[in-house]
């Protein structure tokens, strides 16, 4: 899916918006507006700075207009587990969201991040394959560390092996 900014959202769509390390997520609701979990420190276009997310431990629930939470990033519409998941009905997804606004919440990049607030809202199930990749990505550059940390020191005893018998 493409990041196509003059796509128009409905409501209960999931917007992801592209952030410079991460991707922050929202549900529209109407009329312009969307509703998202924002740590403090989630401000639009701000880079690095956004970051700081990770640190947190609590966020509020906001309604804004999605090009003011959106700023100069990148977004698209991406509902991507309606094969996986079936959405609630929208005047639900509409009402759950709205009953949300205002409230703070606990916030965990790993487990309670503002993709598992929207796709709750959705689905009535939080899900977020964002943790899921970068915790895979985590997984495997480990193991290639470790592989090539291994070959290294078999390499090494092979070496140490040789030259001692000579």
């Amino acid at each position: 899916m493409s990041w196509r900014p003059e796509m128009k959202p409905k409501p209960g769509d999931l917007i992801e918006i592209e952030r410079s390390c991460y991707q922050h997520w929202a549900i529209y609701i109407g009329d312009g507006y969307v509703v998202h979990l924002a740590p403090e420190s989630e401000v639009a276009g701000a880079g690095f700075g956004s970051l700081l997310s990770i640190t947190t431990d609590r966020a509020v629930v906001r309604k804004d207009p999605l090009l003011k939470v959106v700023g100069n990033d990148k977004y698209k519409i991406n509902n991507k587990y309606d094969g996986r998941y079936l959405p609630l009905p929208v005047y639900e997804i509409i009402s759950r969201a709205k009953a949300e606004v205002g409230r703070v919440m606990p916030y965990n990049v790993l487990s309670e991040n503002c993709e598992h607030f929207v796709t709750n809202l959705r689905y009535g199930n939080p899900v977020s394959d964002q943790v899921r990749d970068g915790v895979m990505k985590t997984i495997g550059a480990s193991l290639a560390v470790i592989g090539i940390v291994a070959v290294a020191s078999m390499i090494n005893k092979s070496f140490v092996r040789k030259h001692q018998n000579e």
